[in-house]
C-alpha cells in the first residue's frame, strides 16, 4: 500500500524511510493498547498548522484497515467549525476577531462531543461534518461522511486539539501585532481561553492516547500553512467567490493561532504518550 500511498499524495520517496521508523511503529503500538481495550479507541493527534497531521493519520488509518482489518476513522477537528454566518453572529456577540475560524470558540463542541459519544458506543446511521476551507463554510450534510458500521480506532487531529488553557497572568501581554492592535483589552483572548478550559478540555478525557508534533518554532508555522494554502488554490481553480487566501492573508491568519500554538508547544511534550520532534523541513528528528 506505501507506493500507492505515496503516488496518491505526491509524497517524496523518503516519505517510506519515515514509515518505516516512525509511522508504522506508532501505529503498531496503537493496535496492541486497542486489542487491550473492548471499546472504541480515541487518538488526539496535535500538531501546528502544516505539520503534517494529515499525512500521518491518513497513512495509519490505512496502514490498520490493511495490516490488521480495523475500522478506523480519520476525523479533523477543523471538520468542526462554525459556519461563517455563526461566526459573524459572534463576532457581533462578543469581538470581531470571532469572525475568523480557527480558535476555540469558533468550533461546534457540542456536536463533536455527540459524535464522540457515539463513536464511543459503537452506533452507526450518523454523519461526521465536513468543511470546505475553500468557501469558509461546511459542506452540505449530504456530503458528510455516514459510519455505516462499528468504528474500532479513531484518529482526531486537531491544532488546537489537546492544548489546555492559560493562566490570567499569561494573558496579559499580547504576543503578537494582532492582539495588540485588535484585542487591546484582551476581551478576545480570554474568551477564547474560556471556551477552551470549559468545553475543550472536558473532551481530552475521551482519548485514549494523545501523540504531539512539535515544531521546532513558530516561524516555521507560515511557510506550512502557505503550502497548504497554495495546494487548496491548486484544487480549486477556477472557484467562484473563492475564499482561498493571499500569501498576506495567510501571514495575518496564523497570529490567531499563535498563542495557543506557543503553549502547545510548551506543555504537549510532558503530558503526550508520543512526541515527534520536526525540524525545519517537516523531517523527524531525536529530541534535543
Amino acid at each position: 500500500m506505501l507506493p500507492e500511498f505515496i503516488k496518491q499524495h505526491k509524497l517524496p520517496e523518503e516519505f517510506g524511510l519515515t514509515v518505516k521508523e516512525h509511522y508504522k511503529p506508532l501505529a503498531d503500538r496503537i493496535v496492541s493498547l486497542f486489542n487491550k481495550k473492548s471499546n472504541a479507541y480515541f487518538v488526539g493527534i496535535n500538531g501546528c498548522q502544516g505539520s503534517g497531521k494529515s499525512t500521518l493519520t491518513d497513512f495509519i488509518a490505512e496502514y490498520l484497515r490493511a495490516q490488521y482489518q480495523l475500522n478506523v476513522v480519520v476525523m479533523s477537528l477543523d471538520d468542526f467549525y462554525l459556519s461563517s454566518t455563526k461566526r459573524i453572529q459572534l463576532a457581533h456577540e462578543i469581538h470581531p476577531l470571532l469572525a475568523t475560524r480557527g480558535v476555540p470558540g469558533t468550533h461546534d463542541i457540542t456536536c463533536l462531543n455527540h459524535v464522540l459519544t457515539q463513536l464511543s458506543e459503537h452506533r452507526t446511521g450518523f454523519s461526521i461534518p465536513k468543511f470546505d476551507k475553500a468557501i469558509d463554510d461546511p459542506f452540505p450534510q449530504s456530503q458528510w461522511t455516514t459510519v455505516e458500521e462499528p468504528v474500532d480506532i479513531i484518529l482526531l487531529e486537531g491544532w488546537c486539539w489537546g492544548v489546555t488553557s492559560q493562566t490570567e497572568e499569561q494573558l496579559q501581554t499580547p504576543i503578537n501585532n494582532l492582539e495588540l492592535q485588535y484585542d487591546v483589552e484582551g476581551k478576545w483572548r480570554s474568551y477564547v481561553n474560556q471556551q477552551l478550559k470549559k468545553t475543550y478540555e472536558p473532551l481530552y478525557k475521551k482519548m485514549d492516547f494523545w501523540l504531539a508534533l512539535q515544531a521546532p518554532s513558530f516561524d516555521c508555522v507560515y511557510q506550512w500553512r502557505l503550502e497548504q494554502e497554495q495546494k487548496l488554490r491548486h484544487k480549486n481553480i477556477g472557484l467562484p467567490h473563492s475564499k482561498v487566501m493571499s500569501p498576506a492573508e495567510v501571514l495575518n491568519f496564523t497570529q490567531y493561532f499563535q498563542r495557543l500554538t506557543v503553549q502547545g508547544s510548551n506543555t504537549l511534550s510532558n503530558s503526550a504518550d508520543a512526541v515527534f520532534h520536526l525540524d525545519n523541513a517537516r523531517h523527524i528528528i531525536d529530541p534535543p
